[in-house]
């Protein structure tokens, strides 16, 4: 819900505060950028600027634009808002106007932040506000002010030369905007917990560079489709960027693991898709690869077995998922819309052994596996393709009455 005459989004970051004012001023320029390039993948017109210590998108169409802003990595919240001069009395008719077309019962309060030269304060807005309400209301319904939890609650931002007058704040995903760490190769392989670690590493400003493994007879095209479309999910987040799938042929490699390793091949195949992402993350310049495993989710993600495969690549291998509970990473999934096209049976499961090993040493898995297990997959690197990615579609959000 928006007041009327809504003509702007006040944005609001987190993490990009508490940085240096030079790093801080080139992640809110980023940010800038982002929002724009939401905006525009949207077809929303709209003027994106930094303002008195906040970011805010000038547009007609507030609804829209919020929904763009809440999609934007580093945004903590966005306001739909009114902008009106820094006054006490532009103010106050402001949420006068607000409450005669927003507020029909139930309690009330006035949360105002001030920010700035004014001859008034943050509890004068409050006070001032808060009466202006009431007389615009109380012939209608007896109304009732409670400021710890309202029923309504009428929001100012008095910052210099304007204030912004606001209904609600709704959440962003938070983190840091995107570009400002270095790019990640992401393993996709299909299931559920690949693309919510993308996704966080997404949210933490690291572009991605979608790796999926193809297992040949192992796998199957249901399965590599699969595996793009929650990578067409994560493409909304990250609009103008390539998140192209890059596609790995590692059919050879997981039948010979198959007919030539035991209890521990699961733990070679790891090794092996971690020598592909890095040697794709060098050709591509990221400085590191991001997975969906957790500690103890599978016999092979046991701390001993994690331990066991580390070797296998000179980059860090990044796990935002380390500590989660699946269900956890479910939600996520499903909040993120990954969810149904990762329920599925993948490919790698039918190369688990029947008993696996579940704390096994390096020397023992290198040495069941075969000797050229890791040039496989520098070969299998250098001879993937590329899937084209179009990101999912978003839909418009529904108008909503001031």
């Amino acid at each position: 819900m928006h007041p009327p005459d809504a003509d702007a989004v006040l944005v609001r970051h987190g993490d990009v505060g508490i940085k240096s004012r030079s790093v801080q001023t080139r992640m809110e320029e980023r940010l800038v950028e982002d929002l724009r390039a939401h905006l525009d993948a949207r077809g929303i017109d709209g003027r994106v600027a930094r303002e008195y210590g906040r970011l805010v998108i000038h547009t007609a169409d507030v609804e829209a634009a919020t929904a763009a802003a809440t999609d934007t990595f580093g945004v903590v919240s966005a306001s739909p808002a009114r902008i009106v001069d820094a006054s006490l009395d532009a103010i106050t008719d402001a949420l006068a106007a607000t409450a005669r077309e927003c507020y029909h019962g139930g309690t009330f309060g006035v949360d105002a932040r001030r920010a700035g030269e004014h001859d008034f304060g943050s509890h004068d807005i409050g006070r001032e506000g808060g009466q202006a309400v009431w007389e615009t209301v109380e012939d209608d319904f007896d109304p009732a002010v409670d400021l710890d939890d309202p029923d309504r609650t009428f929001g100012v931002e008095c910052r210099d030369a304007r204030a912004f007058v606001f209904l609600e704040e709704r959440d962003g995903p938070g983190g840091m905007p995107l570009g400002t760490q270095e790019p990640l190769v992401a393993l996709v392989s299909g299931g559920i917990d690949s693309p919510v670690a993308a996704w966080l590493a997404m949210k933490r400003g690291a572009p991605v560079v979608p790796v999926y493994l193809d297992l040949g007879p192992y796998g199957g095209a249901d399965h590599e489709a699969r595996a793009v479309e929650t990578v067409r999910h994560l493409a909304k987040w990250a609009p103008g960027r390539d998140l192209d799938v890059r596609r790995v042929p590692a059919g050879e490699a997981v039948e010979r693991l198959d007919a030539e390793v035991g209890n521990t091949r699961m733990l070679s195949f790891r090794r092996f898709m971690y020598c592909v992402a890095e040697r794709v993350a060098r050709d591509v310049g990221a400085v590191g690869v991001v997975t969906g495993e957790a500690v103890g989710q599978k016999s092979s993600q046991t701390t001993a077995n994690m331990a066991a495969v580390a070797g296998a690549s000179d980059l860090p291998v990044h796990r935002p998922l380390l500590s989660w509970d699946k269900q956890d990473v479910v939600a996520r999934a499903r909040d993120l819309g990954t969810y149904r096209d990762a329920t599925m049976n993948v490919g790698c499961d039918r190369l688990a052994p029947a008993r696996p090993a579940t704390a096994a040493s390096a020397e023992r898995v290198v040495a069941a596996e075969p000797d050229d297990l890791l040039d496989l997959a520098e070969a299998a690197a250098d001879a993937r393709d590329v899937v084209p990615v179009d990101p999912i579609a978003v839909e418009p959000e529904p108008e909503v009455s001031p």
